[in-house]
């Protein structure tokens, strides 16, 4: 009876969407679904509005309430071009900048975006073309806007795409204009609503203008520029997995010096349907496997990636026994960090008021870094947007050195508030051939790190549950983690729980509860063993996942003792998986 009761909830639904005020694609597409035999399609595409969440919109490409399209991404625009109307009132004159990566309907929605701003009275600024999403941050606070949208599904699988929602800093929106836009999206309940007809007068076109001031300010995070000119004929393997990184990335190593950029050509070409590999995530196995091949072929130094929106870096690199190996975004954050901190140092300019960000789910490695060398550390919730959070809580008091997060973002300015592969591979290169000027390489400088800061390793693992079932099987998962905490963890007593969903830390040998210092709630969890382990759960908000995130960190006595220290961590790993049910 209750399918019987969806089915008529989604079919009165749908019926709306054979209306006038839809175009006939949109008609057809939601026509031929209804005369479906399998109501499947149908269910998934109306059973709920695509919601406008924190994070913006990101959803499967398609007719429906529950997909991303013309009117899901209109609405958002609407609602949003709404409040900054109330917000700003008092100015003369309110713009946006709008940027869009290399997806199917991309240019189509960013266009879609242009012309309902310009059509309530915003002024917009709209590249000519598919850009990086940091440079769309960069874009906002280089012209002075109060917000701005970015149509990207960052390394989603082809058929998705989103909407990310940025404001006056350069930021993705938090509290209050979060849950304010929400509030304005949410009260658009007629497409009849938006204001679709553009007037172009208020929409200027932005380009290799933009490039070029980013490009500048890139190269001016520049600290080892004499290493450069003595290696700058290391090999540079670079893929952008068909996305934006094409247009900038290699641009920026050219800037730094760099001169043997060897790219995979089939890659470089840019496609929303990414035709070489099936997952675009540089964090993947299979998405370098190109670049790895080209790396042995030509013998290269290093092999660095981008996501298809550019702001996830991958770095493959060397390992003792001379195979390319991919680093996970701890590790890559580590190097950033360690190098960005040491080359301050021998460069006279660490004061003891710097200050670098890593998310709670991201190495516990990186606080060891920052309280050995005297930098303040904060920790955030995963999301670049809480990283800007903390930077412009102390840019006028303490100087950013990085931030980073285990899922491959790192940002290393404060001109650009979002995760940055452009100025991430830069610097990449960079702290590769500072390496070499010392007689390391990535392996060796690892090596050193995990001998001053203990050997650490990271695993995450994701638990995919599509659909209206796979929400509520998440929420049952994340209650179940929470009445029936796990005592031990690999043979290890959990000592520490953090519930960010209540903001309360409970020490389990005597229960006693002490209140987190953070901004808000959060629906994670988090156990901390004895033995120093962290373990994480959390669910995707942009994403039909749990995610888990395992850390075990292992005393190393001497760089000999890399290889055993990474077998009984990979034992470890495989306890906890075990006693996690994953």
């Amino acid at each position: 009876m209750e399918n019987d009761q969806l089915l008529k909830e989604v079919t009165a639904k749908a019926q709306q969407w054979l209306g006038d005020e839809y175009d006939a694609e949109t008609r057809a597409e939601v026509q031929r679904m209804l005369d479906a035999e399998d109501k499947t399609e149908l269910i998934e595409s109306f059973y709920r509005q695509l919601e406008f969440g924190t994070g913006g919109l990101r959803g499967i490409m398609g007719a429906g309430t529950n997909r991303m399209n013309i009117y899901t991404v209109g609405a958002a625009t609407q609602g949003l071009a709404n409040y900054l109307k109330e917000a700003f009132k008092d100015l003369p004159e309110i713009s946006v900048a709008v940027g869009h990566d290399v997806r199917n309907n991309s240019r189509k929605f960013a266009e879609t975006v242009a012309d309902i701003f310009s059509a309530n009275g915003i002024k917009v600024y709209l590249f000519d073309s598919f850009r990086p999403t940091p440079e769309l941050s960069f874009a906002i606070r280089h012209f002075g806007c109060q917000s701005g949208v970015n149509i990207t599904a960052s390394h989603n699988p082809k058929i998705y795409n989103g909407y990310k929602a940025y404001w006056e800093d350069g930021a993705q929106i938090i509290a209050p204009h979060d849950v304010n836009i929400i509030d304005h999206v949410n009260r658009i309940k007629s497409v009849n609503e938006i204001k679709f007809e553009g007037d172009k007068s208020k929409i200027q076109i932005v380009g290799a203008d933009v490039d070029k001031v980013y490009l500048e300010a890139i190269k001016g995070l520049s600290l080892s520029p004499e290493a450069i000119e003595r290696h700058k004929d290391m090999k540079i393997v670079y893929t952008p997995i068909h996305g934006t990184g094409v247009k900038l990335i290699p641009d920026s190593l050219t800037n730094y010096g760099f001169r043997n950029i060897i790219h995979v050509p089939e890659q470089d070409v840019p496609s929303g349907d990414f035709p070489t590999v099936e997952s675009p995530n540089p964090e993947n196995p299979p998405a370098m496997a190109m670049a790895i091949a080209k790396a042995k072929e030509v013998g290269a130094d290093i092999v660095m990636a981008s996501d298809p929106d550019a702001d996830r870096v991958g770095c493959v690199i060397r390992d003792n026994n001379g195979e390319y190996v991919l680093l996970n975004g701890n590790q890559i954050v580590m190097i950033l960090l360690n190098y960005l901190i040491e080359r301050n140092r021998e460069l006279g300019r660490i004061k003891g008021n710097e200050f670098a960000v890593k998310t709670i789910v991201t190495t516990e490695t990186i606080r060891s870094i920052c309280e050995a060398n005297n930098v303040k550390m904060f920790d955030c919730y995963t999301g670049f947007k809480w990283i800007a959070a903390v930077i412009r809580d102390n840019e006028d008091v303490l100087r950013y050195l990085g931030g980073g997060e285990e899922s491959y973002g790192f940002l290393a300015e404060t001109f650009a508030r979002d995760k940055d592969a452009v100025s991430a591979c830069s610097l990449l290169a960079e702290a590769c051939a500072w390496a070499m000027e010392k007689g390391q390489d990535f392996q060796a400088m690892l090596a050193d790190i995990y001998l001053k800061y203990g050997y650490s390793h990271e695993v995450g693992v994701s638990v995919v549950r599509p659909g209206k079932t796979g929400a509520e099987e998440i929420q049952a998962m994340m209650k179940s983690f929470r009445e029936n905490p796990p005592k031990t963890l690999a043979g290890s007593p959990v000592e520490i729980i953090k519930d960010y969903d209540s903001l309360n830390l409970t020490h389990t040998a005597d229960g006693k509860v002490e209140k987190l210092d953070f901004p808000c709630t959060s629906n994670v969890l988090q156990y901390f063993t004895a033995d120093n382990s962290k373990i994480s759960i959390r669910p995707s908000g942009t994403e039909p996942k749990i995610k888990f995130y395992m850390e075990v960190r292992i005393p190393m006595g001497k760089v000999e003792d890399y290889n055993a220290c990474q077998t009984e961590a990979h034992a470890k790993i495989e306890a906890l998986k075990k006693d996690l049910g994953i």
